[in-house]
């Protein structure tokens, strides 16, 4: 009975994982209006048990294998040869558990503050939830597209109805530029479909024998759509207001999620189906990640805007993530991983202890702040490691993906190295500046003197993602193993070996 439910198991597991969360969403605007009450627990489950469903994933993975596991194959559109196709190796499951980590987080995290629109604010969630899962899984282009449109909506729909004053003009840049930047992708794809005798099978481009010309106008429509969603310097400009504008939930799913999407893209569109642009456009992506590393981070320094400040941060963070993937060796490609799911908890839980504060100040200004730590000792604790965290220190998730990634860097060029790592001098200046200002000093404000500490409900989700950030920087090996294999076969597979050397 056992193996039977095992096997069953093993054969829907990414369907559970990707429709759950979307069943349920449908669920909540279903019944929301007539049973209200039922809102929110209803999300919880929902959320909780996507989560719970993932965790096998990782329990019956075979971390030796590159191929791709647990792939499920369904005939959708025949007559184009579309196909509902899934499966996740060493480098998108992780992403699937983070995306359902921090699905159930953001419940949680909008338990009591949503008073308007719940069922249609928790939907929304969950719907996105399930459609993100499906980036992560999608083993066809067509599905792939589909899942990476589709997960704009909501997106749209939460920073327009629950964002800030202005929200109808970040939502409007947000949606522009994200939309307009994959439409080059879909023209991209369709080249691929016919090259490859009709198919939208993302692994069959990978044997694609495409003329550098070719490689180099696919690689360039690629990059238009996975820089805008990274986002990288100088496509960012919507992050920022988006980040201000949107909802504490939303900000948290952009930053710990939806900017992973573009990394993964270059993962499993870009270096594995046009290696030899990759390899000629090497210098492009490490000179725009550089700068966003650097300049961004200088920028990051002058907000007095918590939000815009994070924002900001994400923004150089990621120019590590794809400095290490455009490095092409195997200590800077663990770093941008290690990156991508380290920031996936340290983001959010900035943006979390940041929706604390605004919950009771209605403030985002840091001057609005000041001895926060006299009336709230606990969420300075947590806030403190975070905060640490993001500046790289040791012993912190933020410490492992950035010191490989510099090392990598130091493989190929000591300049490279030398620059990367003035983000662990400006990462440091700006967020220790934004703790020291609102967390220390005597209490002058009337509003921080009525606060009261964090909650066992907001003690619950910074407990679990502070957990994580110490557990992955003490303990990085179950990452790194999850994704030794897949990453070795990416880098020197036939076609792609000649990018282990330096670019």
């Amino acid at each position: 009975m056992m193996a039977t439910a095992m096997g069953f198991y093993k054969q829907a597991a990414l369907t559970l994982a990707i429709w759950l969360p979307i069943v349920c969403g449908m669920v909540i605007l279903g019944v929301g209006r007539r049973w209200p009450r039922s809102v929110r627990p209803l999300a919880a489950i929902g959320s909780a048990t996507t989560f719970i469903a993932t965790i096998p994933l990782w329990i019956l993975f075979h971390a030796s294998r590159s191929a791709m596991q647990f792939r499920e194959t369904v005939a959708w559109i025949p007559a184009f040869h579309v196909n509902y196709a899934l499966g996740v190796d060493g480098i998108s499951l992780p992403l699937v558990l983070l995306t359902s980590l921090i699905g159930m987080i953001v419940v949680i995290a909008g338990w009591r503050v949503i008073k308007d629109r719940v069922p249609e604010y928790f939907a929304a969630f969950l719907i996105m939830e399930g459609l993100m899962i499906g980036v992560f899984c999608a083993l066809d282009a067509l599905l792939f597209y589909v899942f990476w449109e589709a997960m704009l909506i909501p997106m749209f729909l939460i920073i327009g109805i629950w964002g800030g004053p202005n929200r109808v003009y970040a939502t409007i840049k947000f949606f522009l530029y994200t939309f307009l930047g994959s439409v080059l992708m879909l023209v991209a794809l369709l080249y691929l479909y016919f090259q490859a005798g009709e198919s939208f099978n993302i692994l069959s481009y990978y044997h694609l024998h495409l003329g550098e010309t070719a490689q180099i106008l696919i690689f360039l429509a690629f990059l238009i759509a996975f820089a805008v969603k990274i986002p990288m310097w100088p496509v960012h400009t919507w992050l920022p207001d988006a980040h201000v504008e949107a909802p504490t939930g939303g900000s948290v799913v952009l930053a710990a999620l939806m900017l992973k999407m573009g990394a993964y893209g270059f993962l499993r569109f870009s270096l594995p189906i046009v290696p030899l642009a990759s390899h000629v456009l090497a210098g492009l992506m490490i000179t725009l990640s550089l700068i966003a590393v650097v300049y961004i981070g200088l920028v990051a320094l002058v907000q007095e805007d918590m939000k815009k400040l994070i924002a900001y941060s994400s923004i150089a963070h990621m120019g590590f993530v794809t400095l290490g993937i455009f490095l092409f060796n195997r200590f800077a490609m663990d770093g941008a991983i290690v990156q991508m799911i380290s920031h996936g908890f340290v983001s959010a839980a900035l943006f979390l202890c940041v929706g604390v504060l605004y919950d009771r100040v209605h403030s985002r200004e840091i001057s609005a702040y000041g001895g926060v730590v006299n009336r709230m000792p606990v969420f300075a604790a947590f806030m403190m490691l975070f905060a640490m965290a993001n500046s790289g220190l040791p012993g912190t998730s933020g410490f492992v993906g950035e010191f490989l990634v510099i090392l990598g860097a130091f493989k190929v060029n000591i300049w490279y190295a030398f620059l990367a790592a003035t983000t662990l001098v400006s990462g440091a200046a700006y967020t220790l500046w934004m703790y020291k200002r609102v967390i220390f000093g005597p209490v002058t404000r009337p509003a921080v003197a009525a606060l009261s500490d964090i909650s066992m409900r907001e003690t619950s989700f910074l407990l679990v993602l502070g957990m994580a950030v110490l557990v992955l920087g003490i303990w990085p090996f179950p990452l790194l193993h999850m994704m030794n294999a897949t990453v070795h076969h990416l880098l020197w597979r036939p076609g792609v070996r000649l990018m282990a050397g330096a670019p």
